[in-house]
């Protein structure tokens, strides 16, 4: 960009304007070196010779500035006289308008994904950084697909400390994205330039990084390749971290596989240079070697050779930074330290994590003589135990390297997704027992075939296209089709012959309407229908090209044929119920669909989803195991999903995690097995991935508002509320009558503090569905404390369900009365609601929340039974319930000692915001461990988006987390710190207001 305190030269060979001083014309060239030069580890050479922009074309002052400025880890300034490098990539010549939108300006360097360009925003009239995608990364529509999937979860990163991605194009062949045209210069670059930092400026550099990074594993995106080359200086010195979860693509795409590997050696995490599957964690390890640079000036590891280098980090941790130099503060060596731990379970688990030491870093405390003796005696004897087994590791691995130059073996052959969208079949029999009853069947039929998805038919109501009597003709279909973005088209009919049923088929593309397939097979009867149909469905999986044995296609059709037509019909109207959120409807279908056929499978597991979300878990659970019995007559992808919804239900969150992912592994296109496997990460707090999961089933069907939904509330989860807001109103635009919708939009405004909005939304929510409404509003109600109104509106909801035969939700209701009574300080009354709880419902959140009560009230015996019955269960969740509801009576006997290790065993079997919450209470009690407990408060703090339903499953228990300001305050106040009244404050103003809390007084008289 041109400063505008220079005055400008022009150019003696094309009159550009250049700064007093340049060495070339940064537009021509013109009296620049004729060697290439080496920016950032690329080669850049000058604007192609085709042609560039004329005088009037550039007169808008868009021409670069002389002084070096860096973007995408790019050094930009004139670029020599040389040809750009034959990468094989097509440039766009200056001047060049790609999309009718971005002007090219100026080329600013080449690096393994591309090549970056100065451009001009036409349309918003400003500045970009434009990135061409190497054509290698483009070459099929597999890799194309999964790296738009990429940049558009890049693209939801929305914070200071990360260059904004704006757009991804293609235009004539030529793909590429804009983003932020940075001026500055790089993390490297500086480093280069000044050596070491100071501690407190090596700190705050990498906090903000740190940030940067919190915001993009909040949205499931994992940097990969994260260097001081991809952290920009700008020139008021704010850091801005670029290129997030991009390279995961070129590494699928072997784009930059060599160049990955060898390029950046330097800041790869252990994982990394083992080639092994990577998380958020190796990015804390490549902070960790940036961090160690800045406070040393030197790389972290060392080699003779690249291989070397890498095989060192995986086996050695690297000498302490303080051993290099003495003058770096204790807490500073000791974050680096944990960061580049070689095993990934023994550093940070979350920038969050690491942020909390970055901000309590104290830069006054110094490694002791001692630490530093030993960190020496290590160094000794560092790397005797690994020399021998060294020398042949790199010898091999040299030589595979050297190998893989050569010869690069060809990658297993990736069928690329399809989908399908299946119209209503047409009817001209008369008999209405064909209506409905053959698109379920084909759809599962076609779904025997990994890469393909049949998209949802019952969201098609939400999707505007008009349907002629209700049904989706091929017209509407193809309609439907297109607005998607769907592939191809399956429509068919149904002729009635002499007592026999002729059916027809076929199968067109989407856009074109070309026909690719067509056939008819006649079915003697009736019962034969289901048959034929499956049948037909393998004759369009063959046109599609799928290569299925026929073997497996004829086991599985007659498996999926076996039922009858009348138990489909049912099934398949059980099924759109169930979808537009009409939960007791369609239990009431799928009820029928079994009693037609005892042996249907499938309808039992819709009866068991459709029982969980009614919130009747026992039920739930009694219908799963009965399609277990049935799982020998169901096709391999719905065994995996019945498997695995049995998993969640009975709360085997790792065998959930596991079979989803090996669903996703056959059948790449499941969407519902990406949503599925989202909501089982939830139960094992990985928010980031379980993030990221659902946002690959919203990829593949944008428009459902179950997967809308769910990011909404996982979002809330994580702490992002504003996007769960986002999402959550966007459900109801979906589906304005969507009852989960207005508990993810009721849980986002609740995190970010709006109580009377979130009582505004339950309100709402009373006309479509009234028992969870007045869970919610009682939720509100004990969250702002006025206890009263939550006693009386939850002993009302209570009553209304078990007359319904909800005992489940009675059971929520009931618990929730009981801590309600809890917090009044009717510890008798309380007992009494937790009995009745008991007396509804066996669930493990029932027994968990029961056996809190009683533990809190004194009623040790009736605690300790329903400990030993939790402890007894197999899972990790219902034990470390076990071991909280423990603690809880040791502490309310006055040993907190005691409690401490036995809510630390808990949380190390699950980590849950009622386990820290319980053992900051525990250090609080000591008297003495004030550090601790508000190091316990803060992270329920910071996680404070899991206290909206403690069992992340829309529950809502938002009335817990008040608590944690007064506690926070005790602990603030025993540290001596003038923080502890903000914290009592921030209390008060949540419940003063009611007048109720019995803590009120008490907040009031500490506020100093």
């Amino acid at each position: 960009m041109i400063d505008p305190g220079r005055a400008m030269v022009p150019c003696s060979q094309c009159g550009h304007p250049n700064p007093p001083g340049a060495q070339a014309c940064s537009k021509c060239g013109a009296g620049g070196d004729s060697d290439a030069t080496m920016i950032s580890g690329h080669t850049v050479g000058p604007p192609p010779k085709i042609h560039s922009l004329d005088e009037k074309e550039n007169k808008s002052g868009l021409g670069a500035d002389s002084d070096a400025t860096m973007i995408s880890g790019h050094t930009i300034g004139p670029p020599p006289k040389t040809h750009a490098p034959d990468d094989g990539e097509d440039r766009p010549a200056l001047g060049t308008v790609l999309a009718e939108r971005y002007q090219v300006i100026d080329i600013l360097g080449v690096g393994g994904m591309g090549s970056v360009y100065k451009a001009f925003d036409r349309r918003l009239t400003r500045v970009v950084a434009l990135k061409t995608i190497h054509p290698q990364l483009a070459a099929t529509p597999v890799m194309m697909k999964r790296f738009k999937q990429e940049v558009l979860l890049a693209q939801k990163i929305t914070h200071k400390n990360v260059v904004r991605i704006f757009d991804i194009g293609e235009d004539h062949g030529t793909a590429f994205l804009t983003m932020d045209f940075i001026e500055g210069v790089s993390l490297k670059d500086s480093i280069q330039e000044r050596g070491k930092f100071p501690a407190t400026e090596a700190v705050a550099t990498i906090r903000e990084v740190a940030r940067a990074l919190e915001a993009a594993h909040g949205e499931g995106v994992v940097h990969r390749d994260l260097k001081p080359q991809n952290i920009m200086i700008e020139k008021k010195g704010h850091i801005v971290v670029m290129d997030f979860g991009i390279a995961r693509s070129a590494e699928h795409s072997g784009a930059t596989q060599t160049g990955s590997l060898l390029g950046t050696p330097d800041y790869m995490s252990p994982e990394q240079a083992r080639m092994e599957e990577v998380d958020s964690r190796s990015d804390i390890f490549s902070l960790g070697l940036i961090f160690y640079e800045l406070l040393t000036g030197k790389l972290a590891f060392g080699g003779k050779t690249v291989v070397e280098t890498m095989f060192i980090r995986t086996k050695e941790r690297a000498i302490p930074p303080a051993e290099i130099e003495r003058s770096i503060p204790a807490g500073a060596n000791d974050i680096v330290v944990k960061c580049l731990e070689p095993e990934k379970e023994k550093r940070y688990q979350s920038v969050t994590e690491l942020l909390t030491d970055l901000e309590n870093f104290d830069p006054s405390r110094k490694v002791g003589a001692g630490t530093l003796v030993k960190s020496r005696l290590k160094k000794i004897s560092r790397y005797r135990n690994w020399i021998a087994a060294a020398v042949v590791i790199l010898v091999l691995s040299i030589a595979a390297l050297i190998l893989r130059d050569r010869y690069v073996p060809a990658p297993p052959a990736v069928r690329e997704n399809v989908s399908v969208f299946i119209a209503d079949f047409t009817n001209h029999t008369g008999n209405a027992v064909f209506d409905n009853a053959l698109e379920p069947i084909i759809k599962l039929a076609l779904e025997q075939a990994g890469f393909v998805s049949a998209f949802d038919r019952r969201q098609a109501s939400s999707l505007g296209v008009p349907a002629a009597e209700g049904r989706i003709d091929e017209a509407a279909a193809q309609k439907i089709a297109v607005g998607q973005g769907l592939d191809f088209v399956v429509s068919g009919s149904l002729e009635e012959q002499d007592s026999r049923v002729v059916i027809s088929i076929k199968t067109k593309e989407a856009v074109t309407g070309k026909e690719i397939q067509s056939s008819n097979e006649t079915a003697s009867n009736k019962d034969q229908v289901l048959y034929v149909a499956t049948k037909l469905a393998g004759q369009v999986l063959k046109a599609l090209g799928d290569d299925t044995s026929e073997s497996v296609l004829r086991f599985n059709n007659e498996n999926l044929s076996a039922t009858s037509l009348e138990a489909v019909r049912e099934y398949a109207t059980a099924m759109d119920l169930l979808s537009n959120g009409k939960h007791a409807d369609a239990l009431k279908s799928f009820s029928k669909a079994v009693d037609l056929d005892a042996n249907f499978g499938l309808a039992y597991a819709g009866m068991a989803v459709t029982s969980r979300n009614l919130g009747n878990q026992q039920d739930a659970e009694r219908y799963i195991k009965t399609a277990l019995e049935k799982i020998d007559r169901m096709t391999d992808r719905e065994k995996y999903r019945t498997r695995a919804y049995s998993f969640s239900l009975s709360g085997n969150r790792e065998k959930c995690v596991e079979e989803y992912s090996t669903l996703i592994g056959r059948f790449p296109a499941d969407v519902a097995a990406h949503n599925n496997l989202a909501n089982c990460l939830t139960q094992t707090r990985n928010m980031p991935r379980a993030i990221e999961e659902v946002r690959r089933a919203i990829a593949i069907l944008p428009k459902r508002p179950l997967y809308r939904n769910n990011l909404a509330l996982y979002a809330s989860y994580g702490g992002d509320f504003k996007t769960g807001e986002q999402e959550a109103r966007a459900v109801q635009v979906l589906d304005p009558s969507y009852p989960t919708g207005f508990v993810a939009l009721a849980f986002a405004q609740l995190g970010q503090a709006n109580s009377a909005d979130a009582r505004d939304t339950y309100q709402k929510l009373e006309k479509i569905n009234a028992s969870v409404a007045k869970s919610g509003l009682a939720d509100v109600a004990i969250y702002e404390g006025r206890y009263a109104e939550a006693v009386r509106i939850l002993e009302q909801g209570a009553a209304e369900d078990l007359s319904a035969g909800s005992k489940d939700r009675a059971a929520l209701k009931l618990s929730a009365l009981a801590y309600t009574r809890l917090l009044q300080g009717e510890k008798q009354n309380a007992v009494a609601a937790a009995e009745k709880a008991l007396a509804n419902s066996g669930t493990v959140k029932i027994r968990f929340l029961s056996g809190m009560i009683f533990g809190s009230a004194g009623q040790e015996a009736r605690a300790k039974t329903i400990i030993a019955g939790l402890a007894a269960e197999l899972q990790p969740e219902p034990r470390a319930y076990a071991k909280i509801i423990e603690g809880e009576i040791a502490l309310q006997a006055g040993n907190p000692g005691a409690a401490i290790p036995i809510f630390s065993d808990a949380n190390k079997l699950l980590d849950t915001w009622i386990g820290r919450f319980e053992i900051g209470k525990a250090y609080l009690a000591t008297g003495t461990s004030f550090t601790e407990a508000q190091s316990e408060f803060d992270t329920c703090l910071r996680r404070r988006g899991e206290a909206l339903a403690l069992f992340l499953d829309e529950s809502p228990t938002y009335g817990h987390f008040p608590l944690v300001y007064y506690y926070l305050g005790r602990a603030l106040e025993g540290m001596k710190s003038p923080g502890s009244s903000e914290q009592y404050r921030n209390y008060l103003s949540i419940r003063e207001k009611a007048g109720e809390d019995v803590l009120l007084a008490d907040a009031r008289k500490r506020i100093k």
